[in-house]
């Protein structure tokens, strides 16, 4: 009987402990259409949910996507306050610079570097004032050969510097799209193609590439719950 009682209070210590060092982590996913597809089934949101649950059992993640196709970082500055403060996470995923590159080549309608500067650190700090935790995403690729080819490949390094500079200084965590990006294509991107490697038309994510970001992101989200 004090056998089977003590093994019951030593479980019972085990379950409440487990549960006091348990949290629940809110993340939103602040972008363009790439997090807006993130949450549709086989997406990266979707597939980070599974990873999480599968990598880190003893924490609980609510993961939100709050991405809206065509948006740019000026977009994402203007939203902020409902699309982002006013459902107080504790991490927010910045995933945005592809339309602020591509669109001004394009359209005429982008964001020059020192304004696309402006508009993020804007956002950043607003941010930092709620004491929201932060991962900022460099622009993964707009064409996928290699060798820095393609006719964006300039000002996607560009602008993905200047994340990797506000994320130096502000301290945010960093998920280098850009350069994983590149690592992976240089290796399997046997011939060369503009598509078809982690995107299906060159910007948007496939199934690989899906399970390539959520990869990616699992690792920083559980590194951050860690702090």
């Amino acid at each position: 009987m004090v056998k089977t009682f003590s093994l019951l209070l030593l479980f019972s210590c085990i379950v409440i402990t487990s549960m006091s060092l348990s949290k629940n982590m809110h993340v939103v996913f602040f972008g363009d259409s790439i997090s807006q597809l993130g949450v549709e089934e086989g997406g990266f949101i979707k597939l980070l949910d599974s990873l999480l649950k599968e990598k880190d059992k003893y924490n609980t993640y609510q993961l939100e996507g709050a991405g809206v196709s065509g948006d740019k970082i000026y977009d994402l500055y203007l939203r902020l306050q409902k699309d982002v403060l006013d459902k107080k996470p504790d991490i927010v995923v910045i995933w945005i610079g592809v339309n602020d590159v591509w669109h001004k080549q394009t359209f005429g309608t982008g964001t020059d570097a020192d304004k696309f500067q402006k508009f993020y650190t804007g956002i950043i700090e607003k941010l930092r004032d709620q004491n929201i935790d932060i991962i900022l995403a460099t622009p993964a690729v707009i064409g996928e050969k290699k060798g820095f080819v393609n006719q964006q490949d300039g000002d996607l390094n560009q602008y993905s510097e200047i994340i990797r500079q506000l994320a130096s200084f502000y301290n945010c965590g960093l998920a280098d799209m850009r350069k994983e990006f590149h690592e992976y294509n240089q290796k399997h991107n046997t011939s060369n193609r503009e598509s078809g490697i982690l995107t299906y038309d060159g910007v948007h994510l496939n199934k690989q590439g899906n399970q390539f970001v959520a990869g990616i992101l699992t690792e920083l989200l559980i590194k951050k719950r860690s702090l």
